[in-house]
This record gives structure tokens, C-alpha cells and sequence, in this order.
């Protein structure tokens, strides 16, 4: 058993927050263990919590298909959540949730060792680099942060809600796509 299957064995038991009392399925991540680049977003959705897999719902359709337009197979990377189990109604998590959930995401990255984290949307950006720091600001662009390197991208869920985020949605994956020759 790798360190990721035990991480993920430990999350589909945890009861360290609220949150497990209304999931129906934890989802620990999805991917390769060797896995290159990595995607977190900010939690399960109903989809998500019926499948026990990130990112399946329409907001997994629209990330899978950014990623093909930019040169990327889903199936090479690996995707994630700070969160492990759906916050009722789809709320943001609140930041207790978030510090339950810490060690698992901190032990999912240093298994993993991905040569670039990509953070999918506010909570994902603001948990792992700064809680001021403005997804739209940093959008595609490269941050260096104690060793590791991050892209922050808007979340591909952002697109299907609000038509005039649909742009600036593309032209982050682009700028990843060009980014990511360097790190594959």
C-alpha cells in the first residue's frame, strides 16, 4: 500500500469535522502517483460525493475538456480538494473543515512531490498561498512558495455560472499550457 492509498484509506474513514455527517462518499483524489502536475480544487459536489471522485460532475466535464484543449490528459494528473467531503448545499467550507482536512492534502502533495500544483478557485489559492491573494490577479501566472511551484487558475465551475468568467477561464488553462512544457 502507498503512502497515497493509506491517505486515502484514512479520509474515506475520517469524522474529524461536521462534514462527514452528511457525505455519502469522501473523495480522497484521483491520479497517478507519479503524477508530474496537480490539480486542487475546493471541495466535492453532489456528483462528487455519490461517485466518491473529484471532479465527475459539470465542473469535471469543463476542467477535462480545458485540459485536452491545452495539451493535457486527465488521466496524467492528479485532482484533489482541500476539502475531502461536500460542505451541505454546496456552501464554501468554513475554515475549521479546511484544518481538518489539512494533513491530508499536505500528505497527498508530499507524496505525490507534482512539479506544479495547480489551484483551482479562491479557497484552493488562499489555503495554500495567501488568504488575501486574488485568484483573478494571478490567473495562469507561475508563484514560487517554500520549494514548490503553483499556477492559480479560475475554477472551470465559475464558467458555468457566470458566461463573462468563460474567457479569462480559457486564457488561464492556455497560459498553463504553455507552462507546463517546462515541468512535464
Amino acid at each position: 500500500m502507498t503512502l497515497l492509498d493509506e491517505i486515502a484509506a484514512q479520509v474515506r474513514t475520517c469524522t474529524r469535522c461536521r462534514l462527514c455527517e452528511g457525505r455519502r462518499h469522501a473523495v480522497p483524489g484521483v491520479g497517478p502517483p507519479d503524477a508530474r502536475i496537480m490539480f486542487i480544487g475546493e471541495g466535492p459536489g453532489r456528483d462528487e460525493d455519490e461517485r466518491g471522485e473529484p471532479f465527475v460532475g459539470k465542473a469535471g466535464e469543463a476542467l477535462t475538456i480545458l485540459l485536452r484543449n491545452n495539451g493535457i490528459a486527465r488521466d496524467e494528473v492528479f485532482i484533489t480538494n482541500v476539502v475531502k467531503c461536500r460542505p451541505p448545499e454546496n456552501r464554501d467550507p468554513r475554515p475549521d473543515e479546511i484544518e481538518a482536512c489539512r494533513e491530508y492534502l499536505d500528505g497527498q502533495i508530499a507524496a505525490i512531490a507534482p512539479a506544479l500544483i495547480c489551484t483551482l478557485g479562491r479557497w484552493a489559492l488562499q489555503t495554500l498561498l495567501d488568504p488575501a491573494a486574488s485568484v483573478m490577479k494571478l490567473n495562469g501566472t507561475v508563484v514560487e512558495r517554500e520549494g514548490l511551484t503553483y499556477v492559480p487558475l479560475i475554477h472551470p465551475a465559475a464558467g458555468l455560472h457566470n458566461d463573462n468568467m468563460r474567457e479569462p477561464i480559457k486564457q488561464g488553462f492556455a497560459a498553463l499550457g504553455r507552462i507546463i512544457a517546462d515541468y512535464r
